[in-house]
Parts: C-alpha cells; structure tokens; sequence
C-alpha cells in the first residue's frame, strides 16, 4: 500500500493541497489512520503519472476492509472512512477563507469562486466520479429549451445499511445537514462525514451567512447559502433583502429560495437557506409578455413571464425599491383569493399561499422573479392540487422546489434503468404485454403505448431520443401542473386580474 499512499501524496501535491514541506507530515498522518507502518518515508518520490483520485481511494478502501479496519463493505462506511482521508488532506477553515479573499481581492468574485468550486472537487467533497454519472438532455418546449437530469450522483442505500442506520446513534449534534457546525464532522451511519467541507462567510442584511457548494452538484457552481442560526425557513421582506445582497456581492451568480410551506416547499424546512451558483437557468431566459409599472415604487417595473408557472420579474435599478414592491406582492398573494380558478388565500385558518423568489443582477438592474405557489390540496389531488398530477407519477411525484421551478429537472435515478428496459420492450413484438409483465416498468404502460401511438417508427437509437423528448415533456407537464394561473385564456385573465390589484 506504500505505493498507493504516495500516489494519493503525489495527487495532494499536484492539486496544491500539501506543498512539499508537508510531505513527511502528510504521509505520517495517513498511515496513522490506515494502519500502516512500514513504509520508509524518507522514500517518497512525485509520481508523474496519477490515476483519477477515486480509484486511489477505493484501492486504499479495498485494501482497509481486507484488514478489517471498516466494518463493512458498504457506500456509507467506505465514504465516511475516505472522506477522514482526505480530511487530512484538506487545509483549516481559516486558511481557505484567506485564499478565497485574496483571489477575491486581486482577481474579482468570479475567479474566488472558479477556485473554491476546483477546490471541493480537489478535496473530494464533490465527488467528479458520481457527477459524472447523471444523464443530462434538453427538450424543446414553447418556453424554451427545458434541463432534464436523471439524478445518479447519490448512491442508493441497500437495506442493510437502513436498517444500521435506524439503530445508530440519533445524536441532534449538528441539529441538520445545513448547520455549519457539519464543517468537519467526522459523520455517522446516519449523518455524512464532512471532514473536507468548508464554508466561506458572508453577511446578508447585517447577519452572517456561509457560502458552500452542493456535495450534489446539478448545475455549475451549485452552491448552497445557509444561515448561522438554525432556524426555519420564511420568506418575508428580510429574504429579499438578503437574495439582492448576495448578487450584489456575488453578481455573477442568481440566488433563490425553496418556499416554506410544505408541499411547494423545498425537503429541509427546518433551516433558512438558499441555492445560487452560476448558471443561466430556463426560467431566467424567459421572455416577459406584458409590463406594468408599480407607481408607489419608484422605476420598479413588473412582468408577466412566459412560463407554464406563474411568475412575476420584478426589476429595477434602487434595491430598496425592488425590495419594498416585492413585499407588496408577497402580502398581497398571501391574502388572494379567487375562487373562479381554484385560488385560495387558507382554508379554516390554514395558509396556502407564499412565494419561491430567485435573485439576479442583469445589466446593472436588480431583478427579482417572484414564482407563486399554492399548497391546497384535494380529494382529487391529495398530495397537492399544484403539485405533480398522479398521471406523471411515474415519471415524478416528489414536490417541484426551487431548481425545478426554474426548468431544470431532478428526477429519479430509478429512470436510468426503467427507461433502457422500456425501450428494449417497447421494440418487442408485443410490447403491451412486454410491458405489463415487467414489474419495474407496467408503471410506464399507458405513457409508453401513447408514445408508440404518436412514433410507430420507434426503433434502435431512435428509440432513445424519443424517450428522452418524451420525457422532458412529461416535465412541461409537471410544470404545467405546479403553476397556479394556468396557461390557457381563463388562467392567464385570472393572472392579470391579481396584477391589476397591485396597483
């Protein structure tokens, strides 16, 4: 394992995170935690030739459970004992921060940022390998072209390692996965380590904040801002202005929040936080199809975006002014109703109304989309009336957060594989039945013989394509489903009737 170890020293040194001073140190402190004693330190020599960074991991984690030292072969047990490794391989909290404001300083936010991205795939808390692994297209639609990602960088948990992690230690230490108090926790069966994450700080509206990036990456430069404090998620006037002062401080990047009401809320609501980064997603290319300027508020000018949710850019040159319009349509939505089209402020006391907001700096102006979300729920739909209709449940069912809003889906990694074996019986000669006896996909059958209906040339390759277009579809759909002014000439009226109250 001499070898190994000093490959793993050799990657350290090429990616900068040891300097040559450090080697003794470094080599020392990783037999220490694998075990090993007999290698002869004062024998180590660069390797020019370094194979990626996983597969020296998984060649030391094979070689630690042979030796006992992980009690079992599984993905939980073997990342928490990597990322101890690369613990050791990643520099102090105090020191990362200082780097990023030095680059900060001399080349710009945006080149801070660059490295601090590199610098977590380096220390391997975002894990290239697993990225790697999602499926990733576009689909036309008349919105524009849609993001479909087929989520494969997590790795499913078998049951054994449930049921392990069910009789592990519940500690309430950190109280969530978005505390700060994870910046180098040694992880459980049931919390991840986080031994090589670092936080970068930043102050929104006079509280402190961290900057750090999504373990899961979904777009470039996914990152996640979250608060000191855990406390609830709540969009209220403060929200604004934290979302204007980070791309104020960060205006390369957007920023935006999941909602925090259950159902169109994002899957931790227990601590305030936002997702930015720098991507251009859909919703942000979306055309605005009518203005109107709000009077009280001073060059503050609203629209209407062409999206199959409802959306209103709020735009403007003074921040307080975007900020001050911007909870005048809050308080407004969350008091709305109409009962022509199903709209409704609360029912016996029970909110339903709140708002996903997503920040941007464009051409020196301040804008802010606004997306309306409304959480009733039906007999008919009892998991959310704007929320993913039972008909595209096999394709998704989980509530549409701040990500999907804005065009790009997350779905399921199960997809990979239905969809390779419905395409397969799809090209049977009975694909019906081929289909129905298939209990991974008999889910898919009515979808599936809808698309042979409309493609009778579905075949080879073309088979694929099609599946993939025809699955982004099902997204706008999804969309179509969330949004609550809907597309068509009574839901578009309705959606300017509420414009027109804002006056």
């Amino acid at each position: 394992m001499e070898g190994t170890v000093n490959e793993l020293i050799s990657y350290a040194l090429d990616r900068d995170l040891v300097r040559e001073e450090d080697i003794v140190y470094t080599k020392n402190s990783l037999l220490a935690l694998l075990k090993l004693e007999e290698a002869d330190t004062d024998g180590f020599e660069p390797m020019s030739e370094i194979r990626p960074l996983h597969e020296i991991l998984d060649e030391l984690l094979d070689d630690a459970y042979s030796r006992g030292l992980l009690e079992d072969n599984t993905t939980t047990v073997r990342d928490l004992f990597d990322t101890k490794l690369m613990g050791g391989l990643t520099d102090r909290p105090s020191h990362v921060i200082r780097t990023f404001k030095a680059i900060q300083e001399d080349e710009g936010m945006e080149a801070a940022t660059a490295w601090f991205y590199a610098y977590s795939q380096d220390v391997h808390y975002i894990r290239r390998e697993r990225i790697a692994k999602n499926r990733t297209w576009k689909t036309a639609t008349e919105y524009g072209a849609l993001d479909i990602t087929v989520n494969l960088s997590k790795p499913e948990k078998d049951p054994k390692e449930i049921a392990k992690a069910k009789k592990a230690s519940q500690a309430n230490y950190p109280l969530c996965l978005l505390c700060k108090e994870n910046e180098g926790y040694a992880g459980r069966l049931n919390h991840p380590a986080r031994q090589n994450l670092r936080l970068i700080p930043v102050t929104l509206a006079g509280d402190p904040w961290y900057v750090q990036f999504s373990p899961y990456v979904y777009y470039h430069e996914h990152a996640i801002v979250l608060s000191s404090a855990h406390e609830p998620m709540k969009i209220r006037r403060k929200t604004f202005e934290r979302l204007l002062d980070f791309v104020e401080q960060y205006p390369h990047y957007f920023i935006g929040s999941n909602a925090d009401l259950p159902i169109v809320g994002g899957s931790i609501l227990s601590h305030d936080h936002y997702q930015a980064g720098k991507y251009e997603f859909p919703m942000a290319r979306a055309e605005v199809e009518d203005t109107m300027t709000l009077e009280r508020f001073e060059g503050v000018e609203v629209g209407r975006v062409k999206w199959p949710m409802s959306v209103l850019r709020v735009q403007g040159a003074s921040k307080a002014a975007v900020i001050m319009a911007s909870e005048h349509i809050l308080n407004a939505w969350r008091e709305y109703t109409d009962e022509s089209v199903d709209v409704r402020a609360e029912t016996k006391g029970t909110p339903h109304h709140t708002i996903t907001p997503i920040a941007r700096k464009r051409d020196g102006r301040f804008e802010l989309d606004l997306v309306l979300r409304d959480n009733q729920t039906s007999d008919q739909h009892p998991m959310g009336i704007y929320h993913p209709h039972e008909e595209v449940h096999h394709i998704k069912k989980e509530n549409i957060g701040l990500i999907e809003v804005m065009g790009l889906a997350v779905l399921p990694g199960r997809l990979d594989n239905e969809l390779e074996q419905l395409q397969e019986a799809m090209r049977s000669k009975e694909p019906s039945r081929a289909i129905l006896e298939n209990e991974a996909i008999a889910k898919h059958h009515d979808w599936a013989m809808g698309i042979l209906n409309r493609h009778p040339s579905f075949d080879g390759e073309n088979g694929k394509v099609l599946l993939q277009e025809e699955v982004g579809q099902v997204f706008r759909k999804i969309l179509h489903h969330s949004g609550v002014f809907k597309r068509d000439k009574k839901g578009q009226e309705a959606f300017k009737t509420f414009m027109n109250c804002l006056q």
